[in-house]
């Protein structure tokens, strides 16, 4: 059994929760409209700056060798009466042409931290987007708040710029 290098916490519940999630889209022949077979999906590449319906802004850094990532996260909307902040992130994907993925923020502003999984697609005009789920975790005061400590909802990132 090879040994475990030290990362974050964050880092290892973001491979806990890429492990759970959907297996990435297997390269397929499909027939293309003119009839002839075309290869599998293009390659869709999480590094680089995203940006979401609500003009979040995403920034993630190339992959190491086992798929693990990192970058930060700056929000235009934040539950918090502090003002927005960019906050570090981490997380790791699939090897595949449109990986599935997950990280973690670590809000600098606020004591939450929102976990994403989501898949890279690559559309028949080449456009690359980030379809995610997210849930988002608040700290409550006590026990007999924590049925609304967790939120869920779901981004679409655009890309905006290559690293």
């Amino acid at each position: 059994m090879e040994r475990l290098s030290r990362k974050p916490a964050s880092a290892l519940l973001a491979a806990l929760l890429l492990a759970s999630a959907a297996a990435a889209a297997a390269p397929t022949d499909a027939l293309s409209t003119t009839g002839q077979r075309e290869k599998g999906p293009r390659k869709c590449s999480l590094s680089g700056l995203w940006e979401n319906e609500l003009d979040s802004w995403l920034r993630i850094s190339p992959l190491d060798d086992a798929g693990a990532f990192w970058g930060s996260y700056l929000t235009a909307v934040t539950l918090s009466d502090q003002p927005s902040e960019e906050s570090p992130l981490y997380g790791a994907q699939h090897q595949r042409a449109q990986p599935t993925f997950a990280f973690v923020v670590h809000w600098k502003f606020s004591a939450s931290t929102t976990a994403f999984v989501g898949q890279c697609f690559v559309d028949k005009k080449g456009v690359e987007k980030l379809e995610t789920f997210w849930l988002l975790r608040k700290e409550v005061p006590m026990h007999d708040d924590d049925w609304k400590a967790t939120l869920i909802g779901k981004h679409v990132f655009k890309r905006i710029k290559k690293e």
